[in-house]
């Protein structure tokens, strides 16, 4: 049988902000961005979605809207009263709410379709309004294979960047040469500049075929590729991370990262580079690599320091 509650009528009427009272308890959480999302929506296409509340105006679904509601200085909202509900139904059901609509999935190719539709140039709406992200909705886009991906082209026989070789892109630099160089380095940079900061994913001493890769699409690296005895590889890592750390000003913060198989070659490799080693960051990946035991899905970054000089903490 069902409840009696099932088959009330129900009626949006609308209440003051300040009538309506937020539950202390309530376990869903409301980012910024998302409150953001919801204000972009409410100005888009309106309330549609009315607050849930009991009798007393205790909230029972409806705080991220209720939210929104007040950053645009809404003086009412839509509200539907849930009268007669016992205290274990209103908790049951202020989780179901957001719980449930968690539960369902997506068809990626009606998705893809329905996105594809939108974002058509003659249809003239923002994307965000959907509550995907640009990324987001890229990926899903750009999720046809394409034959081409799967062909290693061949090495051309005069090949148009040569090492040493540096561009300037407006205020960037992208140059070709090898990491170790402290006078490449130095050109890159400038003679008389210092960097503040570097992010630097050194190679892992790992074959890319049957680690990263499974179907051959990607070269070996030219170096540190699997063929370096432990001492070549620290010593490697010695040179690399040297290199860069002699290009910088006191102070400044490198960002390397490594695999949880070299992590004790980093640490034994770099007592002649850094004073000091600030964290240890995980990277948590979108997906997991190749592996046997568990599929590595993060990558570890250490956080070291150049010199003795203070760093800058702009977290």
């Amino acid at each position: 049988m069902a409840d009696p509650s099932a088959h009330r009528p129900l009626e949006v009427v609308y209440r003051p902000l300040a009538s309506l009272i937020p539950d202390p308890r309530n376990a869903r959480t409301h980012p910024k961005r998302q409150i953001e999302q919801i204000v972009q929506s409410i100005a888009a296409f309106g309330f549609t979605n009315p607050v849930l509340a009991d009798e007393a105006g205790n909230i029972i679904a409806g705080h991220g809207r209720l939210r929104a509601a007040k950053e645009m200085g809404l003086a009412e909202v839509p509200v539907i009263e849930l009268a007669g509900l016992s205290e274990a139904q209103k908790k049951a059901l202020r989780l179901a709410d957001n719980k449930i609509a968690l539960n369902a999935g997506w068809d990626l190719e009606i998705l893809k379709l329905e996105l594809a539709d939108l974002s058509l140039p003659e249809i003239d709406i923002d994307l965000s309004l959907t509550g995907f992200s640009a990324g987001e909705i890229d990926v899903v886009l750009g999720d046809t294979p394409d034959p081409d991906d799967e062909v290693i082209p061949a090495v051309p026989e005069a090949p148009r960047v040569l090492p040493g070789d540096i561009w300037q892109l407006g205020e960037h630099r992208v140059a070709s040469g090898d990491g170790r160089d402290h006078d490449f380095l130095a050109r890159l940079v400038g003679e008389s500049e210092r960097i503040d900061c570097a992010f630097l994913d050194p190679p892992y001493n790992v074959k890319i075929n049957g680690h990263a890769e499974a179907k051959g699409r990607h070269r070996e690296f030219a170096m540190a590729s699997g063929e370096m005895s432990t001492a070549e590889f620290r010593t490697f890592l010695a040179d690399t991370l040297g290199a860069c750390a002699s290009v910088s000003r006191e102070g400044a913060v490198h960002f390397v990262c490594m695999d949880w198989r070299h992590m004790d070659d980093v640490t034994a490799s770099v007592s002649g580079v850094y004073s000091d080693l600030l964290n240890i960051c995980v990277w948590n990946k979108s997906n997991a690599g190749m592996g046997s035991l568990y599929r590595s899905k993060h990558e570890m970054v250490f956080v070291y320091k150049v010199g003795d000089a203070p760093h800058t903490n702009a977290v």
